[in-house]
């Protein structure tokens, strides 16, 4: 690619010379007749003079249609051999006026004549070097007449004449080497310079974008995380005021619990919703393939909307496939369920359907709707983070405006094509293109879980009194033996006290990440450890979604529970740890 576009240059160069050669061709031409025409035939001069205005006319006609086309590299060598083949015309026309100019009897004659083409010789090695076999055939089309001119004069000057030939011959083709060699080490430099403008032009567009969409995204979660937080807090300031004025009626207060449900829920699906985009974006996310028979995942999503389907009055169709993929099921069920729950969401009426089409050795599996369908210009648009083209309220019953970014993300991660057709009005098609497995797999055997309960000795260091007091209650209801603190030190010391009055075991550590003066989750863990004499197991509690932050967690090798966290999160946690463990 790059000796072609150097090839490109070099030619367009020979051609942008040529017009130089245009001017001293007249020039030159028009002294030589004056000086030659009392020594030469006018009809001679005459027939030369019209033979090079013609070559030149050719030359310039040429030069305009080269530049006029847009020629590949495959096309250019013709137009390079074009060139050179004027280049040797020409030569051989000032060969011919060396001949007829070389008269040792005129010396004022002899003496323009060789002063010409010396200087046309010269001239020859800024213009015609960029290809060289064109320079070549030009000086020696100059010369040989001269030569052979020179050898049968017989003249006492012929031999040191012949010897200044030759030694110019010779001194011009060198420079024509070193000459070529220095315009390709420009062209060369002068194109890696443009590559090297355009690709950092690119990457400023690149940063500059990412700005902007990270402003956006930014502005937006913000949004988004404090409207619950909002009602969150009207809620609490209704509840305390009804606390004031007496006893809280139950009806009321099953009322405002349940709303204040809802919107725990709504900033909880937010916010883990933000952490699988961090976890996608810090490479932290490991792809498990397996075999997935599509059938089996297709039942599983038709049970799962068909109540939805039902609720809206679509038709919810779903076709039948034996095919097998190779994927993570997980990811590949969220994607899915993703795709079909937009859908669902945004189709008023008509119908969904679910299914798949054999493209190769990929299976494209589809999710089309009848829906409100979406602009072209606008098709790259869905797929970023909060944006919702159906949705300019912000209604939050009609999602958050992340699983699309989050299909996106994961389908770049397991390297599965994403694609969209939609046409407004006519509804949209969501696809995804899976690996096919055409041979049978063996069933894969389910391993047995083992039981639910169990109780377990857990240091905790938490430096947040309430969340610390919280987590001591529930774990202690739970029939965990705590040793608490707000520290690694304080903890120790419980645990101390705990030896004291009897056996005290160490099953597990759970640790806030960011803990006072500096101190980090981490540390904590290491000087729990040193305490026990063990790698106890760990689990990290933490807040921070940045994906170097995620990074970093993930590699300590601790188990990490993202804020907030329920019971249950809390239970399946440190079930999963002890049972590693």
């Amino acid at each position: 690619m790059q000796e072609a576009k150097i090839r490109h240059a070099l030619i367009e160069l020979l051609y942008r010379n040529s017009y130089g050669v245009v001017i001293s061709n007249i020039v030159i031409s028009l002294a030589a007749v004056y000086v030659l025409s009392n020594a030469v035939s006018t009809t001679w001069l005459a027939t030369w003079l019209g033979a090079l205005y013609l070559l030149t006319a050719t030359r310039v006609l040429a030069s305009r249609s080269f530049f006029r086309r847009r020629l590949d590299s495959g096309s250019l060598m013709p137009w390079a051999w074009l060139a050179a083949g004027f280049s040797w015309v020409s030569g051989l026309l000032w060969g011919a006026l060396g001949w007829a100019g070389f008269l040792p009897e005129e010396p004022a004659v002899l003496s323009f004549t060789v002063i010409v083409l010396t200087g046309l010789v010269c001239g020859t090695v800024p213009s015609l070097s960029a290809f060289p076999p064109a320079l070549i055939g030009s000086i020696l089309a100059t010369v040989i007449p001269v030569a052979i001119r020179c050898i049968t004069a017989e003249s006492d000057f012929s031999g040191a004449f012949l010897f200044l030939l030759a030694s110019l011959v010779a001194i011009n083709f060198y420079y024509c080497r070193i000459t070529y060699r220095m315009l390709r080490e420009t062209i060369s430099l002068r194109l890696e310079n443009e590559s090297l403008v355009v690709h950092l032009e690119e990457e400023r567009d690149r940063a500059q974008t990412a700005d902007r969409a990270k402003t956006r995204f930014l502005a937006a979660a913000s949004h988004d995380l404090r409207q619950p937080i909002h009602a969150l807090s009207l809620l609490v300031s209704t509840l305390a005021m009804l606390g004031q004025r007496g006893d809280v009626p139950s009806g009321d207060a099953r009322n405002l619990a349940s709303r204040a449900k809802s919107v725990v829920g709504n900033l909880s699906g937010l916010l883990n919703a933000l952490l699988d985009i961090s976890k996608l974006d810090a490479g932290i996310v490991t792809v498990t393939p397996e075999t997935v028979p599509l059938r089996q995942l297709f039942r599983d999503l038709h049970d799962e909307f068909a109540g939805e389907a039902k609720q809206r009055g679509l038709a919810w169709r779903v076709a039948d496939s034996s095919l097998r993929v190779e994927s993570d099921p997980m990811m590949l069920r969220r994607i899915l369920n993703n795709l079909v729950s937009n859908a669902f969401r945004y189709t008023t009426e008509g119908s969904v359907l679910l299914g798949c089409r054999r493209r190769g050795d990929l299976v494209e599996i589809q999710v089309l709707d009848t829906g409100p369908g979406i602009p072209g210009d606008q098709q790259t648009m869905v797929f970023e983070e909060f944006v919702q083209l159906q949705n300019p309220a912000r209604d939050r019953t009609q999602g958050l405006g992340l699983g699309l970014a989050i299909v996106r993300r994961t389908a770049q991660l397991l390297k599965h094509p994403l694609r969209l057709v939609s046409t407004p009005g006519r509804g949209s098609m969501f696809s995804i293109a899976v690996p096919n497995i055409r041979t049978t797999a063996a069933p894969r055997l389910i391993e047995a879980m083992p039981p639910a309960g169990i109780a377990a000795g857990i240091m905790v260091v938490e430096d947040e009194d309430d969340v610390l007091d919280a987590m001591v209650q529930l774990l202690s209801l739970e029939g965990h033996r705590v040793y608490a603190g707000r520290s690694a030190a304080e903890a120790q010391g419980a645990h101390v006290k705990a030896l004291a009055a009897g056996e005290a075991p160490v099953d597990l550590i759970v640790a806030d990440y960011r803990l006072a003066d500096g101190v980090t989750g981490f540390d904590a863990i290491q000087a729990l450890r040193a305490h026990v004499g063990r790698s106890v197991p760990a689990i990290i509690v933490t807040g921070d979604t940045s994906p170097a932050r995620l990074k970093e967690v993930s590699a300590s090798g601790a188990r990490i529970l993202h804020k907030p966290i329920t019971g249950e999160d809390l239970r399946e946690a440190i079930l999963a740890a002890c049972r590693r463990g």
